[in-house]
């Protein structure tokens, strides 16, 4: 897969830690002092996904934007699963100044027996590297998929519909 370049600026970290509702001022100070390198707010390397040109959410100019509202709401590319977990392991801490590359790899896939069927799990590794080459943060992301679409009362929040 493609490496992504992320660069920890300031003003994204304070973009970021509003977003997320982080009032630490040290976001702040950050952006007044470069020199400061303040350490990055929690699952901040997710922000990696506007870096990266081929990421599906991603609006393109001139093109249909999955997610704008003015279409039905599901991507071209199929969809029906669900994100089901996250996790980050951090190595040492994502620093303001620090530039990242991020390079993402299939890891476990697996299936379960559920109520509605068949589950199929797949887990993706996103290692994020300094500029050294060492690890900072690894991340990974499952989803599932149900071998066939919910229908019947459990689709319905466990109510027949009359």
């Amino acid at each position: 897969m493609a490496m992504i370049r992320l660069p920890v600026e300031p003003g994204q970290m304070l973009t970021f830690a509003r977003a997320i509702g982080d009032d630490d001022p040290a976001y702040l100070a950050a952006l007044a002092d470069p020199h400061r390198h303040a350490v990055a707010p929690p699952t901040f390397v997710m922000s990696s996904a506007h870096f990266d040109d081929d990421y599906p959410l991603r609006p393109k100019p001139g093109e249909e934007w999955f997610g704008s509202g003015a279409g039905p709401g599901t991507a071209r590319e199929g969809g029906g699963g669900l994100h089901a977990e996250q996790h980050f392991e951090y190595h040492r801490p994502v620093h303001a100044g620090d530039v990242l590359t991020a390079e993402t790899r299939p890891g476990r896939s697996w299936e379960k027996k559920g109520r509605a069927g068949l589950l199929r799990f797949t887990e993706t590794i996103t290692e994020y590297r300094d500029a050294e080459g060492g690890l900072v943060v690894t991340a990974r992301s499952v989803g599932v998929v149900p071998e066939a679409p919910v229908s019947g009362p459990s689709a319905r929040g466990g109510r027949e519909e009359t």
